[in-house]
């Protein structure tokens, strides 16, 4: 029994052995975690907006204005385009067979009738023939009485006048003389008269032997009516007429019957010009027209589609022919065919043209992705720029495809933006990958082929590899110079090896390429603020202003701590030259140095740079105590500088310039003390230390050592080259050993040249002097 139980628990103890977990578990339990998660689910959010915005369920319109195809280019379905010049057509004749409108006002017409009737009275009346009848009696004539008339033409009139009397003597009242004018002048009363046509409606043309007539403010009863009947010569011809039917009735005698139908005409024909009574309307007339030209459809022109024979007999349509440049109306044609063909797709093969444009994205995520994961994990652990860089890539593609519209070929503005943001947020390899993917996915969108490809991601590649140093705004359009020059030779030389353009027209869009890399310069030089700020990173050209010595913090540090301000600017100029030494960055760690110790303005009695000729304070202090105050300027120098806005590369300066290193000076004063009471206790090492963190950049390793010499360089007395080489390599290697270097990057053999740069610049500083005679005794 013993030893089967014995046996058993050496079986639970082997079965309890638990291998490591494979690939497959440990990526599974990767992709359960909240922020792998969050991560892509913002890739697959920027996968579905370019799905949406590229149009990614159907085959792009792979064709251009300028491009010549290889192969005749026949049409894949039927499809209709509108014909706009016969629509035009159709519509200008139906707008011109519209008659034009006229207002009626037969208010004239009436005034007419009543002032004849009233004239006519005024002849009937014998007694005294006094000047006013004969007057009158003038106005009915269309000669008018002149000294030139003769005895016999002058008694016609009279023997007239008497006849006019004698017929219309019956008719005291003028009563049935009244009935019959208004029958005379009914029609004209209804119809309208027109002395000559409207002004607008001669120079319309169109129909003018019709007008369309309607009451004065009752534009709803139009009335339809000739020309010939309004116009005045013919109406008073009618009227003549009218006259001789109407007072048949009325005058029994037909020669005294003449005379008055010869009289009132030709007092009419005197009178009659002055009532016309309609007036155009121009608006009326526009809006009839437009109601009759909406009535006429769209023409539309029909091209047969197809790989064979359509149902009608006929070949399939040819768009274009090979080798011939293709202009605007094959163009038109050719996304007209492009949409007809893409609107007749199944929904099966839209879903297998997005699950190709879903597996490109993946492929490229996955490309990106696994690069940032073992040369760049900063970028997948901060999720801003994550977001950001995810966000420019889409917002590049989107700006490509609308900058590649046909007539503007300017897809190039967009990359390069993209690609110069990229090597300025980024490192020249992971700004190539983002790049070279992202012109993948352009160049794929459009339709277009390798040759684009080579173009967009040549100019990219110069833009990228020349942005090292932006000390001025003009760098970038230097650089977009280049860019623009490389792609230019570029797409001359792989449009010749393509041979799809003739010379004069590829050097054309070669110098288009060309001078859109100098507006996306331009357009770079505006927006370099925005992207500093985005991807919290600076170019020279913002340490630059921010080294300014007319900073408001510096300014402040020479009023309040002059030694301090000395120091920072020493150690900024043995730092930069010990930076550059190593490939390190410069001018970043100059003007770290400039800030690295703004936190001692606060209490600048306590540092010995700044005491002078005063007593040292720290001598009334404890240790621990000087201790807290000299450690204190590190988080003091942070808070400053994040209340200033200053860049977190430069607070990291300010907080990581002592790391974790041991306050020497107090920490061996506390451990004499604890030696000299027995009653002390033993001194915590950890007391006296800088709370870090260590310096986690070459650069800030680079400021920690020259901080460190050129403060223990002011001890020397005699600084003779070799004490200074020898106090240079013991604080190097007390540092080294210490572990400050672990999290910064720095080799052996660079932390060995930052030695020599240092002892060479120190050198410099101390150098021997002559004493001339009258400093002899000094």
């Amino acid at each position: 029994m013993p030893q089967t139980s014995q046996r058993r628990s050496r079986g639970k103890r082997v079965t309890g052995f638990r291998l490591p977990p494979g690939f497959g578990a440990q990526a599974m339990e990767t992709l359960r975690r909240g922020d792998v998660l969050l991560r892509i689910g913002l890739c697959f959010v920027a996968a579905v907006i370019l799905w949406l915005s590229t149009h990614a369920w159907a085959p792009p319109m792979p064709y251009r204005t300028g491009d010549i195809p290889k192969r005749d280019i026949v049409a894949r379905v039927t499809f209709q385009k509108l014909n706009l010049n016969e629509t035009k057509d159709l519509r200008r004749l139906a707008r011109t067979s519209v008659p034009y409108v006229y207002s009626h006002d037969p208010l004239l017409l009436v005034q007419l009738r009543e002032k004849l009737k009233h004239k006519v009275l005024q002849i009937m009346r014998e007694e005294g023939e006094d000047e006013s009848t004969e007057g009158v009696w003038q106005e009915f004539w269309l000669v008018p009485l002149d000294a030139t008339e003769t005895a016999t033409e002058e008694n016609v009139r009279q023997e007239q006048l008497e006849q006019f009397r004698q017929a219309l003597i019956a008719d005291p009242g003028l009563n049935h003389f009244e009935a019959a004018m208004q029958r005379v002048m009914h029609e004209v009363e209804q119809q309208g008269l027109l002395v000559q046509l409207d002004e607008h409606h001669e120079k319309r043309g169109g129909n003018l032997t019709q007008i369309e007539v309607y009451p004065q403010g009752n534009d709803n009863q139009r009335v339809l009516v000739r020309v010939d009947d309004v116009l005045l010569d013919e109406v008073v011809i009618a009227i003549k007429k009218t006259l001789d039917y109407e007072f048949e009735s009325v005058i029994s005698d037909a020669v005294a019957r003449k005379v008055v139908v010869l009289r009132v005409h030709d007092w009419i024909v005197r009178e009659i010009p002055e009532c016309e009574t309609l007036t155009g309307d121009q608006k009326a007339t526009d809006e009839a027209e437009n109601r009759e030209s909406s009535k006429v459809g769209e023409v539309f022109d029909t091209f047969s589609g197809g790989h064979g024979p359509d149902a009608d007999g006929s070949d399939p349509y040819v768009l274009a022919l090979a080798d011939v440049r293709l202009d605007k109306d094959h163009i038109d044609n050719l996304l007209l065919e492009h949409t007809a063909y893409v609107d007749k797709l199944g929904l099966g093969e839209k879903f297998y043209y997005s699950m190709a444009s879903f597996g490109m994205y993946v492929a490229m995520y996955v490309l990106c992705g696994w690069y940032l994961f073992f040369r760049d994990r900063e970028l997948l652990s901060n999720i801003r720029r994550f977001g950001a860089t995810l966000g420019l890539a889409v917002a590049a593609i989107i700006l490509c495809r609308i900058a590649a519209r046909d007539g503007w070929h300017a897809e190039i503005i967009p990359m390069l933006l993209f690609a110069m943001t990229m090597g300025i947020a980024f490192s020249f390899e992971a700004a190539l990958l983002f790049s070279s993917a992202a012109a993948l996915v352009v160049v794929i969108t459009l339709g277009q082929g390798l040759a684009a490809f080579v173009i967009i991601l040549s100019s990219s590649a110069t833009a990228i590899l020349l942005l090292r140093e932006v000390r001025s705004r003009t760098k970038l359009l230097y650089v977009c110079a280049a860019a623009g020059t490389v792609a230019m030779f570029t797409a001359i030389g792989v449009g010749t090896l393509d041979g799809g353009l003739v010379p004069l027209l590829l050097i054309k869009n070669a110098v288009w390429i060309a001078a859109c890399s100098i507006v996306a310069g331009l357009l770079m030089t505006g927006l370099l603020p925005f992207i500093e700020k985005l991807f919290e990173v600076q170019t020279e050209i913002s340490l630059l202003e921010l080294g300014d010595a007319a900073h408001p913090l510096l300014q402040e540090l020479v009023r309040r701590a002059p030694g301090t301000y000395n120091h920072s600017i020493n150690v900024a100029s043995i730092a930069e030259a010990a930076a550059e030494a190593v490939s390190a960055n410069g001018l970043l760690v100059r003007v770290g140095a400039y800030f690295h110790d703004i936190g001692k303005m606060l209490k600048p009695g306590y540092f010995i740079e700044n005491q002078a000729q005063e007593p040292n304070r720290h001598e009334t202090l404890l240790p621990a105590m000087s201790t807290l105050v000299i450690i204190a300027h590190v988080k003091d120098g942070a808070d400053l500088a994040q209340q200033h806005h200053l860049p977190q590369t430069i607070i990291d300066f300010i907080q990581q310039h002592h790391g974790t290193t041991l306050v020497e000076y107090f920490y061996r004063e506390a451990s004499r003390q604890s030696e000299q009471d027995p009653d002390a206790g033993e001194v915590d090492e950890t007391s006296f230390r800088y709370p870090g963190p260590k310096p986690r950049t070459r650069e800030a390793g680079v400021l920690m050592l020259a901080d460190a010499v050129e403060s223990a360089s002011r001890t020397l007395v005699d600084p003779t080259p070799a004490r200074i080489e020898s106090l240079v390599h013991d604080l190097a290697m007390k540092r080294l050993i210490d572990g400050q270097f672990d999290d910064c990057g720095l080799t052996l053999q660079e932390v060995h040249t930052i030695e020599e740069s240092l002892i060479k610049s120190l050198i410099a500083v101390y150098h021997g002097r002559v004493k001339y005679p009258d400093q002899e005794t000094a």
